[in-house]
């Protein structure tokens, strides 16, 4: 049995949720409150319950009203309970309550974003970069996010993978020995019972050229209470699993979150953290400061911090690329660079995600390379005499290797 793990210097010890629990479901008992089950049966779907628990303001009851033909609400109650009633741009409230112009579709934005569809063979494959693929399990989350880059299959219609679907998607990983690494997302993954899980893990782990599984999930910012110790040791059983999880703002890095992550981490499940950069929501290096060194200290590692897609209906919450190169640079020397998150562009229409970065090249010659620093400063580099970069013994270790 693994002992608890240490509190996180500076967290509250009070749970982050208790103070909203008693507001907003006071009759909910400890054994319900910890049951993932009872949040997802009692979430939030609908203009009617929501109004029972949150004072709308006209714009956020008209974004209700005009997108329930287009893209799900739901809300479980943990992270309703996180919601500042008083305050329209708290920003749990911004990512799971609509506003009005997410009823409008601009110009540029793509029911597809990420060209998935054009590479999806089989339903529940995406196959978009050579040495790996996307495993769509599901379509259904915990909360709805509303900056969500695949609404159109967690609309709802697409439901959980049929017997054959995961069979037919199994089998396409079987037949492509480049396949090295598999990213189980959807909807999330670990909505799924941990028998449906376990019969995609086993399958996988048993694939000799598949060498990892990610799993993309955002349970343990919006549901931290389905990470148990039995999920926990279910992923460590067909190691190595990464989870991919998805903290956008500090306020989300509650006590609950920090155990359902650290329970990960100390059955030996590495969590790594995914953040959408969002225009009035963490648009501010400060912000995304604090989520880092938030993340750090509950052993999450900062990923990437995503420009957002240009997914239909949120370009309301979308930033200019500027933005992004603004806050990387404020970041960069000013903390330390596991604080740093990797600044990624998802090209529209299937192009792939490149990255970005302060350009801290001034000039470039023969001899030097004249560099600035993060205050500014400009340094000399010398570049080397002997330039030729062929490793002469790649050869050898490459043929030893097959042996």
């Amino acid at each position: 049995m693994l002992p608890p793990p240490p509190p996180s210097k500076g967290a509250p010890v009070r749970p982050a949720s208790e103070a909203g629990r008693r507001s907003l479901f006071p009759n909910a008992t400890d054994a319900e409150w910890s049951d993932w089950r009872w949040h997802q049966r009692h979430a939030v779907r609908n203009l009617e319950q929501l109004e029972k628990y949150v004072s709308l303001t006209p714009d956020e009851r008209a974004g209700v009203q005009e997108t329930s033909e287009l893209f799900r609400i739901g809300i479980s109650p943990y992270y309703l309970s996180l919601i500042d009633r008083d305050h329209p741009f708290c920003p749990i409230r911004m990512q799971s309550i609509p506003v009005r112009a997410e009823a409008r579709i601009r110009p540029g934005e793509l029911e597809d974003p990420l060209g998935e569809d054009k590479t999806r063979p089989e339903e529940a494959i995406v196959h978009k970069y050579p040495d790996r693929v996307l495993f769509l399990a599901l379509d259904t989350c915990s909360v709805y996010c509303r900056h969500c880059t695949r609404r159109r299959i967690t609309k709802g219609g697409e439901a959980e993978l049929t017997k054959e679907q995961m069979r037919r998607g199994l089998e396409y990983i079987r037949n492509h020995p480049e396949v090295r690494d598999v990213l189980i997302s959807g909807g999330d993954p670990f909505l799924l019972s941990e028998e449906r899980l376990e019969a995609l893990l086993a399958p996988l782990h048993e694939i000799p050229h598949v060498e990892m599984v990610r799993i993309g999930t955002r349970v343990p910012v919006c549901l931290p209470m389905r990470v148990t110790d039995s999920l926990a040791r279910l992923l460590r059983r067909y190691a190595p699993v990464y989870v991919v999880t998805h903290f956008n703002h500090p306020k989300e890095v509650t006590p609950e979150a920090r155990e359902a992550c650290e329970r990960l981490v100390d059955h030996g499940v590495p969590v790594e953290n995914q953040a959408v950069l969002m225009r009035q929501l963490n648009s501010d290096a400060r912000i995304i400061r604090e989520l880092s060194h938030a993340l750090l200290r509950i052993r999450v590692r900062p990923y990437y911090l995503h420009q957002m897609d240009v997914a239909q209906g949120c370009e309301h919450l979308r930033t200019p690329i500027s933005k992004g190169m603004e806050i990387i640079q404020q970041l960069r020397g000013h903390t330390t660079g596991l604080a740093v998150p990797h600044l990624a562009v998802d090209l529209p229409g299937g192009g792939g995600k490149v990255t970005l970065q302060p350009d801290y090249v001034l000039e470039r010659g023969e001899h030097e390379t004249v560099f600035r620093n993060y205050k500014g400063e400009r340094y000399l580099y010398p570049e080397p005499e002997q330039t030729d970069c062929s490793c002469p013994y790649d050869s050898v270790w490459q043929a030893r290797r097959w042996e």
